[in-house]
């Protein structure tokens, strides 16, 4: 087996050093971050001494205008503003001492020491010039403040002004370089570490690719192969002392092992299948191939014993199946015959079906015309209802037309004595009443008459009324009778009607009886099918039986079939 670096080893190495770098690149991050703090801070140091610087200087130009200003106008503000400078601002003290808080060197010191001496030559000049202002002698003012010897000062402090200048931006423009330098060498560190991780990083994962999930791959499809039983496909890996390698070992070990197993389980299944059951097996198995060689062993056991019973049990049924079939014989003759019956049976009985059909058929014509002859009684019975109707009320109508003639008879009476009183009084008037005396006679004439036909009509209704009461009890006496029939009939049609559906339940009952016969009967007969297949069947499986013997007699067993 060959040496190789172990996997985990290899990627803890590369791991580490890309660790390592970003740990620099931190350290980096933080100088950088510090650098730019303090190239910040140098800017702002630049710039606060050049203001103070300017501050100083300006305040120092400022006190030379003001008290030129003063001595050529005599005006009192220009000494007001020279004396709050001098007393109140202090720009130029203000100036230097913010300069040396931020720090300045000893030559710029030195500096500022040589411009505070020239500023100082300078006060007498300007406190006698404006002493002569207030004496009103403003030219020997300007002499003061416009002389060689001020002017001198005034030259001195100026080329001492451009060099300190000078200085100081030289030396803060060196610094903020310094700085800003450091602070770029910093950031190309930051820059060339992040480029070293991303190195690292890509190395790692082709390195993990290769070394590791490429032959982790492999290893997974070979371990799907063996899981489906493909023990011959082809495994490029070799093995080594890393630890994919040792896998690949114990890969290529447990496929030996494996086909060494089938090898040797399909050697003893070869032999039993070829009819060899004494074999023995072995005890060379183990782990988990063990429960396999147990089962194997039992399995070659049970088979030994079960095709030793089936040898015996075989002719057991050949004996059974002949004494089957005679007997299914001997049921399918019985069964012949019981079907022969049954037909008859069955004939009778849809014999007698038919005629309780035709007895349910003229019960239901008799019942109808029952019922025919009982609409036209309840007709008839209805029509004399009818008719005793009416003569009740021709009764009533009598009556009513006895009272108006009673009526007519009274206004005939009063009618007859009014005529009377009229020909008395027509009597009494003499001639004048003559002609009323006709109209009364001829009135009193109509009044007998009316009364007359009026005794008439009387006898002629009350004769009418006699006949009408007995009409009237006539037709009571047939209405009765016609109700009385009506109820009959209805009886008559109620009893047809019972015996119409009892004729009918009968031929249900027979129908239904005839369809179970027929069931029956197919039983019979499919009992008699099936004990002829029986029969057969008993015969057929003598024939196996028969086989089966001889198929299990090819088997070489131990002796009782018993391991």
């Amino acid at each position: 087996m060959k040496k190789a670096m172990n996997q985990s080893k290899m990627v803890l190495i590369l791991n580490g050093s890309s660790i390592l770098a970003l740990l620099v690149m931190v350290v980096f991050l933080f100088a950088y971050s510090s650098m730019n703090t303090k190239l910040t801070q140098v800017s702002e140091d630049r710039y606060n001494l050049t203001y103070n610087a300017n501050r100083f200087m300006n305040a120092s130009s400022y006190l030379t205008n003001e008290v030129r200003a003063y001595a050529a106008t005599s005006n009192k503000t220009h000494y007001n503003n020279y004396m709050n400078e001098v007393n109140n601002l202090k720009n130029r003290e203000a100036g230097v001492s913010a300069m040396q808080s931020i720090g300045i060197t000893a030559r710029e010191q030195s500096m500022i020491d040589e411009m505070s001496n020239q500023s100082n030559v300078l006060v007498p000049l300007e406190e006698e010039a404006m002493r002569q202002v207030e004496a009103g002698k403003r030219e020997e003012a300007i002499a003061y403040v416009y002389g060689t010897e001020y002017n001198n000062a005034i030259s001195n402090i100026n080329t001492i002004k451009e060099q300190f200048l000078k200085d100081l931006d030289t030396r803060t423009s060196e610094e903020v370089k310094q700085v800003a330098f450091m602070a770029n060498m910093l950031r190309i560190g930051i820059i060339l570490t992040m480029i070293l991780v991303g190195v690292l990083q890509l190395v790692v994962l082709v390195v993990t690719k290769k070394k590791i999930l490429s032959p982790v791959i492999l290893v997974r499809d070979q371990m799907r192969e063996i899981a489906q039983g493909n023990l011959s496909a082809d495994f490029v890996l070799e093995p080594d002392t890393s630890e994919i390698g040792m896998l690949v070992e114990s890969i290529h070990e447990t496929k030996r092992e494996l086909k060494t197993y089938i090898k040797d389980i399909d050697s003893k299944l070869a032999q039993m299948a070829a009819g060899k059951m004494d074999l023995i097996i072995g005890n060379n198995y183990r782990g988990e191939f063990l429960p396999i060689q147990n089962a194997m062993r039992q399995i070659l056991d049970a088979l030994n014993q079960a095709l030793y019973q089936i040898h015996q049990a075989s002719g057991q049924v050949s004996e059974e199946s002949e004494r089957m079939a005679a007997d299914a014989q001997i049921l399918s003759n019985g069964a012949v015959e019981q079907a022969s019956a049954v037909e008859e049976l069955s004939a009778s009985i849809q014999e007698l079906s038919g005629e309780v059909s035709h007895t349910s058929v003229d019960a239901g014509d008799a019942q109808k015309s029952s019922m025919d002859a009982a609409k036209q009684l309840k007709a008839c019975n209805e029509k004399m209802k009818d008719l005793t109707t009416a003569m009740t009320d021709i009764s009533k109508s009598s009556q009513q037309i006895s009272g108006i003639i009673k009526t007519i008879e009274d206004i005939s009476f009063q009618t007859n004595i009014l005529a009377l009183n009229a020909a008395v009084e027509a009597a009494r008037a003499g001639a004048a009443g003559k002609g009323f005396a006709v109209v009364a006679g001829e009135v009193q004439s109509l009044a007998t008459k009316s009364a007359a036909a009026a005794k008439d009509i009387t006898k002629l209704i009350e004769t009418s009324m006699r006949l009408v009461e007995h009409g009237t009890s006539l037709s009571a006496d047939t209405t009765e009778a016609l109700s009385v029939g009506v109820t009959g009939a209805e009886r008559s049609m109620n009893l047809v009607g019972q015996i119409a559906e009892s004729a009918k339940q009968q031929a249900e009952s027979l129908s239904q009886l005839n369809e179970g016969m027929e069931q029956i009967s197919n039983v019979v007969q499919t009992n008699a099918a099936t004990a002829e297949k029986s029969a057969m069947s008993a015969r057929e499986l003598n024939g196996q039986a028969e086989k089966l013997k001889v198929s299990v007699q090819r088997f070489k067993l131990r002796g009782n079939g018993l391991g």
